[in-house]
């Protein structure tokens, strides 16, 4: 028994241990109105209790609605006052008990309440107050005079209280704010130093890659025309990714630029693409069906990256095999990208194996779906589909067949 009596104890929260001591409160007070409400008021004892609890039960509103509970509490005490005659030995016109409950709820009042309702509590407190307790001559004009000044006491109180803990609240609300924007300034100073690694490391061997694929044929001698436009293929590609690896750290360096805020490829640079692997020799003939230009943004990326990544897995999985794009632009974005059994033999991969997942992760967040899969030719075969909305195939519809180059 003491062990869950003990563990309840740690359950409970400060609000709680609150809420309980009001309520404990509240009976005490009602155990001492009860039984001496018929020594201060000619009071029937039917009527006893519930007169009792008009003058001890508002204060359980302390926390939940201490104006409502003031309300209640002042109302009853005029409403006794007035209505209830005292006993011949008793001056005052409602029980202590009652005074009690009428002053902690104008404090609640003060520590809650707009400003302009804990005016309103004092000043209809103080009239309540001093008019209806006892005194003739000067003992009135005290009592009409010296309620207000206590009472305001109260409320002052009550009110410097309030602007401490709303200090403190600030105050700690400027702390977290500033935790959080050290964290901040953390993460963007990691996110430099991870483009600095990228540029020192990546950037730097890819820049050696351009110089030497750019400046191979003068340094070599019996360089075939066909090894120069090879060296010019790779110093191509070379270049594109390394403007790509620039453009990512552009975004790790910028001060909080989300990476969606960078530029994106589009839709319609999906050509330039295809050129690209051509230049670097994979042999490739796409049709485009529709207007590339009016495809959104989203779906425009997810298009680029999904046939990025399909041309790159036809060349490292099945190298010198022809691949063949269509992309079809109407009611719907559908993109097929199929390949060829390999002509030679695949290139090593040190990772990998998230190419797939990727593409269907890109398609999954435009709203499509993606598939992929062998075909019946043993190549593979990749296949997209991509919302559009309300975007149709415009008149000025472009259809392109380019041959294919061996």
């Amino acid at each position: 028994m003491k062990e869950k009596t003990r563990d309840l104890a740690k359950r409970m929260d400060a609000r709680s241990w609150f809420d309980a001591s009001v309520v404990l409160t509240a009976l005490i007070l009602y155990a001492v109105a009860w039984p001496t409400l018929h020594l201060t008021h000619a009071v029937s004892p039917g009527a006893q209790p519930f007169i009792a609890a008009f003058a001890a039960f508002p204060i359980l509103l302390v926390r939940i609605n201490p104006a409502l509970g003031w309300s209640i509490s002042a109302g009853s005490a005029l409403l006794i006052a007035l209505a209830i005659p005292h006993q011949p030995n008793n001056d005052l016109p409602f029980q202590v008990v009652q005074v009690i409950a009428l002053i902690a709820l104008l404090f609640a009042v003060g520590l809650r309440a707009p400003v302009q309702t804990v005016a309103i509590a004092w000043g209809a407190t103080s009239l309540l107050f001093g008019t209806t307790m006892p005194g003739e001559g000067d003992a009135f004009a005290n009592a009409v005079w010296g309620w207000p000044i206590a009472l305001a006491a109260v409320v002052l109180f009550a009110l410097l209280v309030r602007w401490l803990v709303l200090s403190r609240r600030e105050l700690v609300r400027q702390e977290e704010e500033n935790e959080l924007e050290r964290a901040r300034r953390a993460i963007l100073e990691e996110k430099a130093r991870i483009a600095r690694d990228l540029h020192d490391v990546v950037a730097h061997h890819m820049s050696l890659v351009v110089v030497q694929a750019q400046t191979a044929p003068y340094r070599v001698e019996g360089v075939t025309p066909a090894a120069r436009a090879e060296f010019e293929s790779i110093g191509a590609t070379a270049r594109e990714a390394l403007n790509e690896i620039r453009g990512m750290l552009g975004v790790l360096r910028s001060d909080g630029q989300l990476p969606e805020h960078a530029p994106q490829p589009k839709a319609e640079d999906v050509l330039a693409l295809f050129d690209g692997a051509r230049r670097a020799g994979v042999t490739i003939d796409w049709t485009i069906e529709g207007d590339l230009r009016s495809i959104p943004e989203t779906t425009g990326l997810a298009l680029y990256r999904i046939a990025q990544e399909s041309l790159s897995n036809a060349s490292r999985h099945a190298p010198g095999a022809p691949v063949r794009v269509a992309i079809v632009c109407g009611l719907e974005l559908h993109l097929r990208v199929v390949n060829g059994p390999g002509a030679a033999p695949a290139r090593p991969v040190g990772n990998g194996g998230h190419g797939i997942a990727g593409m269907r992760a890109r398609a999954l967040a435009a709203g499509g779906e993606v598939t992929a899969g062998p075909s019946d030719d043993g190549g593979f075969e990749v296949q997209a589909r991509l919302p559009l909305g309300a975007v149709l195939a415009t008149p000025d519809a472009v259809s392109v067949a380019t041959p294919t180059v061996q």
